[in-house]
């Protein structure tokens, strides 16, 4: 997936659901490793204390490896949309999170004293309440001989960048809007050429396909625009292959035998017949096949006036038809996707 990821990382009270919501609303879409151990405990009908969910984390890391949070939600995941995941506290979930394209660690942090200002401000009943519980609290989360426990430390460290949330919001945000243009600036975007994009249309095409031999499909393009589409089934108004419309699909006949038994018109034929059908020329057009075309389509192709045909997979009995394409000035090329 092309789209960006941004993982935060940080001790308590360091500002990282401050980031999330100011990511949030300019379009990023919110994800949390501690979801995951929510929904867990929740199936196990036990109070979301601090203290169960510490736990829980602990022992889904230690049954399932160290990357299993991230794994989970790396499955919620959509291609498109771009991601701010929350609550990374270990290596193992950082090095399932850089498996992706387009990843990066955040580090969000802020002095002690600061992060335990804002704890006593929000005012929980289960947080520290004086400093030094708060520092304990804090080493038990930096590092532990357990590596499937948190390892805030060591996760720190893999961090692509820092930021340091000591003063105002401003700050804050003006920190972010730079780690996004960093980011932006390393963007790897993943956008099909041309070829692959008309050639995936086709794919999705052939899905409309009611023959029960084989689904192809079939679409022409002028100016880098699809002008027609086609797929092989039955004619119009006829019942559809697979409930029995054509009789030499339905007995399974070898291939390249008994055509003339065969109701279904081919993907190929369709794209051209539609496009008469509308009053829409494919003269100077090319035509993307998820297979290469028969001699019968062959010869359609080439009195239709289609320049270039492309197609991903050669159809068994092909070589003649090919041929002719050819010997008619029409380019042919094959491109497997």
């Amino acid at each position: 997936m092309s789209n960006i990821i941004l993982g935060l990382t940080g001790e308590n009270c360091s500002g990282k659901t401050t980031v999330a919501e100011y990511l949030k609303k300019k379009g990023f879409y919110y994800l949390s490793l501690s979801d995951v151990i929510r929904e867990e405990v929740i199936k196990e009908v036990k109070p979301l204390t601090r203290e169960n969910l510490i736990n829980k984390g602990n022992d889904m890391r230690k049954k399932s490896g160290d990357g299993i949070l991230a794994k989970m939600t790396v499955k919620k995941m959509e291609k498109g949309k771009n991601y701010v995941v929350d609550s990374i506290r270990n290596p193992g979930e950082v090095e399932e999170l850089k498996k992706l394209q387009n990843f990066y660690l955040v580090y969000v942090n802020a002095p002690p004293e600061v992060r335990f200002e804002r704890i006593k401000a929000r005012g929980r009943e289960e947080d520290p309440q004086t400093f030094e519980e708060f520092l304990k609290l804090e080493r038990m989360e930096e590092e532990s001989k357990e590596g499937y426990k948190q390892q805030l430390k060591k996760t720190a460290k893999m961090a692509d960048f820092t930021i340091i949330n000591d003063s105002s919001l401003e700050r804050l945000y003006e920190s972010i809007d730079g780690v996004l243009q960093k980011v932006v600036s390393k963007f790897e975007f993943e956008r099909p050429v041309w070829d692959e994009y008309f050639m995936n249309i086709a794919k999705v095409v052939s899905s409309r396909a009611n023959c029960i031999k084989r689904k192809i499909g079939a679409v022409i393009v002028k100016d880098k625009r699809v002008i027609t589409t086609g797929y092989n089934g039955t004619p119009r108004g006829v019942k559809n292959c697979y409930e029995g419309g054509c009789p030499r699909c339905n007995s399974f006949s070898e291939s390249g035998k008994n055509l003339e038994s065969c109701f279904c018109a081919h993907a190929e034929e369709n794209a051209i017949v539609q496009a008469a059908y509308h009053g829409v020329s494919v003269k100077g057009g090319v035509l993307y096949t998820t297979y290469s075309p028969c001699l019968y389509c062959a010869r359609m192709i080439i009195n239709a006036g289609i320049v270039e045909v492309v197609y991903n997979e050669q159809y068994p009995l092909a070589e003649d038809a090919l041929e002719l394409l050819k010997t008619a000035g029409v380019k042919v090329r094959a491109m497997k996707v």
